[in-house]
């Protein structure tokens, strides 16, 4: 079996593929249906588990995604179920969920815009004690997957437009924590081949500028935030400044900042509803 890994991984890194040893390990461990850790105490491949294991790693060196192909992706401390139709959730998405988790107090109510997998809403209703956890998404395939990784868990999900006034508009000035990962990536940007080829365009591109969704989103998470309601919003690397511009000329946000991902890149931005709601009026809440 180990040498079945070894030879996948020349053919995946002959393919070009960044993480060819890691891919490897991970369809093996698949086929064998043991935890990638424990691969080098399981037992080696029967002939037809080789046949699968070696036609699985043929469609990743030709660019199918690894988490297609096994049907999974981690988040966090989740494990999300994925396939075509939904954008596979990225480790750099983990540290947006991270922020907005370490600052909830108890039993928040969190609005997930742009929701895909659900794999932020899902994080904070696995993190968050007492959570209500809202996920919002418009695409009918990604929809499904949404569902299926939100079933049984709490979390309500939503068919609508993330910038819909209409969609979830019985929160406006009561939710305190608005969380989004939106499609933003300027049209015509260069992106990897699976993504590219896998994820779907309108989860990935967002008109000439990147900032088609970011805009009418900072304005629907001002509406459903109360005073003092936190909002965070994952962007391009080329964004680190243009997003927190966009939050501060909306004018209802305060503690504007922009945040780095593990690589040292622009990767999301935060900022606090102000105190003042509408004409100027406190929700009973913020009063307390």
């Amino acid at each position: 079996m180990l040498h079945a890994v070894s030879s996948a991984t020349i053919t995946l890194t002959d393919a070009g593929l960044p993480s060819a040893r890691v891919d490897a390990e991970l369809l093996a461990a698949h086929v064998l249906d043991v935890p990638r850790g424990q691969l080098a105490i399981a037992a080696g491949f029967t002939s037809e588990q080789l046949t699968a294991y070696r036609s699985l790693v043929a469609r990743r060196a030709a660019g199918e995604p690894v988490q297609h192909l096994i049907g999974s992706a981690p988040f966090r401390y989740l494990e999300l179920a994925v396939g075509p139709g939904v954008f596979v959730p990225r480790p750099e998405t983990e540290l947006l969920a991270g922020w907005g988790i370490q600052g909830s107090g108890p039993a928040p109510v969190v609005v997930d815009l742009c929701s895909g997998s659900g794999a932020i809403a899902l994080a904070v209703a696995q993190e968050v004690p007492g959570a209500t956890v809202y996920a919002v998404e418009r695409s009918p395939a990604a929809l499904e997957w949404l569902r299926r990784n939100a079933s049984g868990t709490g979390v309500t999900v939503v068919a609508g437009d993330a910038s819909d006034p209409a969609v979830l508009a019985e929160l406006d000035g009561r939710v305190d924590l608005v969380l989004c990962n939106p499609p933003y990536v300027p049209a015509g940007a260069p992106v990897p081949a699976d993504v590219a080829d896998h994820d779907p365009e309108d989860a990935v591109f967002a008109g000439p500028d990147g900032l088609a969704v970011i805009r009418p989103v900072i304005a629907r998470a001002a509406a459903l935030l109360r005073g003092g309601g936190r909002f965070g919003v994952e962007h391009d690397d080329t964004h680190g400044d243009a997003v927190p511009a966009l939050l501060r000329a909306d004018g209802r946000f305060t503690e504007v900042m922009d945040h780095q991902d593990l690589a040292g890149r622009p990767r999301f931005a935060t900022a606090s509803r102000s105190l003042a709601i509408g004409h100027g009026r406190l929700t009973p809440r913020d009063a307390l």
